[in-house]
């Protein structure tokens, strides 16, 4: 598998404590839509296949856009792997609480949010777990930095379907949190919020962009 998909991975791994911030209020309102005594797996399964693939939709447009700019300038393709390294740095320094100025990313997506989430309400409650996967595609557009941050990586691909795949396999690294938490598996959930592993997947993506960004500069000189 081509690096940058694990690296996506990575980055949903180790923003899962952003995750349960950000989403923990709205899974546990989730499970209050979930008929009683019925089994909650069923339904968080299926919300968050919504939200995985409002990810993959959101990450084809943004490759389909750097795959027209990549055409429309002659160094396209260098400039978009010169911000995928940079994308790669802040996003290191983001998940490792180093600097968090991605976080402003958040209040750009507010207002799109604001018109977006209302539609939700037509799918609660959810009479069968179906009825929950509509509710899970307007969630993917949760006003969130780690993502938004992640789609301007993807677009660096300069690629529409692997851009695409990009945001999914970020969408599977965030899985194991999001289940966990409508699942109310404490215990194993903070196996997934280890501060260490956290770091070490920071250090990680961080050395990697620098790679990227010292590959894209020597191409130039």
């Amino acid at each position: 598998m081509h690096p940058e998909f694990v690296a996506a991975f990575l980055i949903g791994i180790a923003g899962s404590v952003h995750c349960s911030a950000m989403c923990g209020g709205v899974i546990a309102g989730l499970n209050y839509a979930i008929p009683n005594n019925k089994p909650l797996l069923p339904y968080a399964l299926s919300y968050n296949l919504g939200r995985i693939l409002s990810y993959g939709a959101a990450g084809l447009i943004a490759g389909a856009l750097g795959q027209i700019f990549s055409h429309q300038i002659g160094s396209g393709i260098a400039l978009l792997k010169l911000l995928s390294g940079v994308m790669l740095v802040l996003l290191g320094a983001y998940i490792g609480n180093w600097w968090r100025v991605l976080s402003k990313l958040e209040s750009a997506g507010a207002r799109l949010w604001r018109k977006v989430s209302p539609l939700a309400k037509r799918f609660v409650p959810f009479k069968t777990p179906f009825h929950a996967f509509p509710y899970g595609l307007i969630w993917g557009w949760l006003p969130c930095g780690l993502v938004y941050s992640t789609l301007a990586w993807s677009m660096a691909t300069g690629d529409a379907v692997n851009s695409a795949f990009l945001m999914i396999c970020f969408g599977l690294g965030t899985l194991p949190a999001t289940l966990l938490l409508a699942l109310s598996a404490k215990q194993l959930l903070a196996i997934t919020q280890a501060p260490r592993t956290k770091q070490i997947i920071a250090l990680a993506l961080v050395a990697y962009g620098g790679f990227i960004i010292a590959q894209s500069l020597q191409h130039h000189l």
